[in-house]
């Protein structure tokens, strides 16, 4: 099964940090640009960052622009999303995606999420 993993949720005080791993099972990602996704009970799913497939260009949402950095090490098979400063509001399920290319709509393959939460 085509798949990928994510990792290194958990629970964290607000300020503090975490760092998210997105690694693929049954194929190779130096083909696909990764996003990263979350999303809250009740909430819409949200678009965070995407990283193109040599990892040369990036983008972020508002949301977490400055707080966050998503990076990839073709050679491990894994994209990265570092998550510094920490709020509350930034405690979802967070899932990573594959596609061709950032911004498409449509994704061929998605992890089954890591739960991240931030509380004091």
């Amino acid at each position: 099964q085509l798949q990928l993993v994510e990792s290194g949720g958990g629970l964290v005080q607000p300020g503090g940090s975490l760092r998210l791993s997105c690694a693929a099972s049954g194929f190779t990602l130096d083909a696909y640009a990764i996003g990263w996704f979350r999303q809250a009970p009740g909430k819409e799913r949200e678009g965070i960052s995407c990283i193109s497939t040599s990892g040369g260009s990036t983008n972020y949402a508002d949301s977490v622009k400055g707080r966050f950095t998503i990076s990839r090490d073709n050679a491990k098979n894994t994209v990265y999303l570092q998550m510094n400063s920490l709020k509350p509001e930034d405690t979802a399920v967070y899932y990573c995606a594959a596609q061709t290319l950032c911004g498409s709509n449509w994704y061929d393959y998605w992890g089954q999420g890591t739960q991240v939460t931030v509380s004091s």
